[in-house]
């Protein structure tokens, strides 16, 4: 049975990539390496929509946005969070534990912060150092309006970070023109590649932050340490070499198509999926949806934990559940990276069959149906 991936991370990889990560082992102290590194921070610039600096981390985006806070911010200092799910609760976790005081701007799961809710806390904390915010919040399928967001951080003299892990090169998101200081995304979402590699975008604004801190409390992570190495296109400390000569490969793929006209497939792809669901009777959970997945509740009636199960034994289907308190309340279906409206098609019909053997009622072919409606007609469109 051939299995599909459609989990919001990691993501498929071309076929491409995978026979780079095939390749013999080479020296990363070399001429050959600092030229393949260089061409993909270039590469990565075009992603990102900036010309910052880009730090190369061996890390997970986790490892990024702890780079971050720990550069940024000093202990006593003060951040506003926005917490609309598990990774805006990441974004708390990694302050507090730097010693950096928070201010929490949440939401129920499944809403996304206002920017006014953002303008508010900055007049009530004028002091804050920074506003953390996530472009694509996983868990939950929601997109926060990142460029409202910035708008408003831009007038004050806070920092603006952004996890941008599972949402960079899936939706807009225009650092330097956004005002976007710190930027963070990983190697296994939408850069199709496995997972390794964390990237961190860094201001002129920020990186006279981090100078002004001279952080003490970071050796790896001391961001100093991998602007000093970059000038050379090097890095301080050994790389996971091979995923960056393999990304190579995938950034050459995303240049070809133009990042315009990728924002535009993922927007294809959910505008088809969420179609789907929604024709079999099912609802959206996310009210502001990001377009790398989409997040469906649960039917009264049907086990969440076990349909998840059986689309992946039955028919090769991955996709992922609800995390924590929404386990078994929601399943998500992803369409980031290399994944196609094919690879919809199939999630979709599998999940109608899947729902039949467990009792939810519906007309074989309504969802696939629904979906491919919206593609052919965005195909007419051009």
């Amino acid at each position: 049975m051939k299995q599909r991936l459609l989990t919001p991370g990691p993501s498929p990889v071309p076929e491409e990539t995978l026979l780079e990560l095939a390749k013999p082992v080479f020296y990363h102290r070399s001429a050959q390496f600092r030229q393949i590194l260089g061409e993909v921070l270039e590469d990565l610039k075009y992603v990102y929509c900036t010309r910052n600096t880009i730090a190369p981390l061996t890390a997970s985006g986790t490892g990024g946005m702890e780079a971050a806070v720990a550069n940024c911010l000093a202990p006593g200092s003060k951040a506003i969070v926005a917490v609309a799910g598990k990774f805006g609760e990441r974004w708390r976790s990694i302050a507090k534990t730097f010693g950096v005081e928070v201010v929490s701007v949440t939401v129920p799961y499944g809403q996304a912060v206002q920017p006014e809710q953002i303008e508010q806390a900055l007049r009530q904390h004028p002091d804050a150092a920074a506003v953390c915010a996530t472009l694509s919040e996983t868990s939950t399928g929601i997109r926060h309006d990142i460029r409202a967001f910035g708008d408003i951080v831009s007038r004050t003299n806070a920092l603006y970070m952004v996890d941008g892990i599972s949402g960079l090169g899936v939706a807009e998101c225009r650092v330097d023109d956004w005002h976007i200081d710190i930027c963070v995304t990983g190697s296994q979402k939408a850069l199709m590649l496995p997972p390794g590699l964390a990237f961190v975008s860094i201001s002129d604004k920020a990186w006279q932050r981090i100078d002004q801190n001279a952080p003490t409390r970071v050796f790896y992570f001391d961001l100093r340490k991998y602007r000093d190495n970059l000038k050379n296109n090097d890095t301080p400390f050994t790389p996971a070499h091979t995923l960056v000569k393999a990304l190579r490969v995938s950034l050459k793929m995303l240049r070809a198509e133009g990042i315009e006209n990728v924002w535009a497939r993922h927007a294809r792809m959910a505008a088809a999926c969420r179609a789907g669901v929604q024709a079999l009777g099912l609802e959206l959970f996310a009210a502001q949806p990001i377009d790398g997945l989409t997040v469906v509740n649960t039917p009264e009636g049907v086990d969440g934990v076990a349909l998840v199960s059986k689309l992946e034994k039955q028919y090769g289907i991955r996709i992922a559940g609800g995390q924590d308190p929404l386990k078994g309340k929601i399943f998500r279906i992803a369409h980031m990276g290399y994944i196609d409206q094919f690879d919809v098609l199939a999630a979709l019909s599998a999940l109608e069959m899947v729902l039949m053997e467990m009792g939810y009622s519906l007309e074989p072919g309504t969802s696939v149906a629904a979906a491919q409606k919206v593609l052919a007609e965005q195909v007419r469109k051009g």
